[in-house]
């Protein structure tokens, strides 16, 4: 069988996210370091965004989709179950994490605060906007995890899989911090998560300083 490509970069949420099915899975791969809008993500993807995948002559793009084929095709651990329950949960789970956790946490926060303008800044006007939305997150967040182990019951699936990048990125910031310090029963999940020898095998390298 051809080897499992990753086009993306390491600290990409989503990337890290498919990255982290493989080390659940045991599924080796090659992370193919490509950024968005470049050629080689565009030839697969026609929106230029990260994640893309390679296998043989199969591509794809989309990490939903790029999750739930390599569940499929490669044996260990499902974090697609099959149970009707605990998969629609899994399902409303990730589907809450790309459209409120991503937005918010990321494209809201953490994209203005990192890659800001160089010549002016982070976009604090930005990122002020964001906070009161990152806190109703956050307490949706944290009431779920006073519920249950995981964010789909009692065993971890690609719903905390997608969701947990999202949660680290936050705290790589100071106000990202003190705003996640608010909430102690999604401190504990996150500790949990963190825990997992698959969160450890991605962590992105440092930023460099600017």
């Amino acid at each position: 069988m051809a080897k499992l490509e990753i086009l993306g970069f390491p600290v990409s949420n989503y990337v890290r996210t498919i990255r982290m099915v493989c080390a659940e899975k045991g599924v080796d791969y090659e992370l193919v370091k490509a950024v968005p809008q470049t050629a080689d993500v565009l030839a697969i993807s026609p929106t230029g965004q990260i994640p893309c995948l390679r296998h043989g002559d199969l591509t794809l793009f989309e990490s939903r989709a790029i999750a739930g084929y390599i569940d499929r095709v490669f044996p260990g651990p499902k974090v697609f179950p099959d149970e009707p329950i605990v998969a629609a949960l899994t399902e409303q789970w990730t589907s809450y994490g790309n459209a409120r956790a991503d937005r918010y946490l990321m494209r809201e926060f953490v994209v203005p605060s990192v890659f800001a303008d160089k010549t002016k800044g982070p976009d604090m006007a930005r990122v002020a906007a964001a906070v009161p939305e990152i806190r109703t997150v956050l307490g949706v967040l944290n009431r779920r995890a006073t519920e249950a182990h995981y964010l789909a019951g009692a065993n971890m699936t690609y719903a905390d899989l997608n969701l947990i990048p999202m949660l680290w990125a936050l705290q790589t910031l100071p106000l990202g911090r003190d705003l996640f310090a608010e909430y102690s029963a999604l401190g504990d999940y996150y500790a949990r998560m963190t825990a997992r020898p698959s969160f450890a095998a991605t962590e992105p390298p440092p930023r460099r300083s600017t």
